[in-house]
């Protein structure tokens, strides 16, 4: 059965990231900080627990959505999004992931309808749970301007406040970002903010 608070007519919006304080405005948690800007805007909470992740109800550009944050650790992300999938016999179809992307540099993002996981392992994970990669990726860019030795140690750094100005800017393009594949499509939102 096909509840109305996860059928195919809403969008599930999911910010990957790691679950914990520790974790809290570290660069691999960029997809969290989003979601939480979404609720924040559309004055949602994003706290009942469902497939091992924290959903919050929206209304966004005139459609319902589901604001999604797995708490099964971004390894793992795949796990949650296929559970909240199969559960409400959804598609993919009307499913944006947010994440960062260590590829882009900062302040950059990357907006697609379908694609590689291009090294990300939450990606990878969704890929493999899915058995597709037939959904929309937002990625926000985190690549530093100075060479990384130990890319692990650097995505669970938090941002610095310099940084931080950067990142509020960027979160705020974002939000649009995903406002404007509700509103107009993935197309068309593509060529306004790639």
């Amino acid at each position: 059965m096909i509840t109305d608070a996860l059928s195919d007519k809403n969008w599930l919006i999911v910010g990957l990231g790691n679950p914990g304080t520790q974790y809290e405005r570290t660069r691999h948690n960029l997809g969290f900080m989003l979601i939480d800007n979404l609720a924040r805007e559309v004055q949602t909470q994003v706290k009942r627990e469902e497939c091992r992740a924290l959903i919050g109800r929206a209304e966004i550009e005139g459609q319902k959505a589901e604001l999604v944050k797995p708490q099964t650790f971004m390894n793992l992300s795949g796990e949650s999004i296929n559970c909240l999938l199969r559960k409400s016999e959804r598609t993919a179809k009307k499913l944006i992931v947010v994440t960062d992307d260590l590829a882009l540099p900062v302040g950059t993002l990357r907006l697609r309808g379908k694609g590689s996981a291009g090294g990300h392992n939450g990606l990878k994970s969704i890929i493999s749970c899915l058995g597709n990669d037939e959904f929309i990726r937002l990625r926000i860019g985190i690549q530093p301007e100075h060479s990384i030795s130990n890319t692990k140690n650097f995505v669970l750094e938090k941002f610095s406040k310099t940084e931080m100005e950067t990142i509020e800017e960027v979160l705020e393009k974002s939000a649009e970002a995903v406002r404007a594949v509700i509103s107009s499509g993935v197309e068309k939102a593509m060529a306004q903010f790639n």
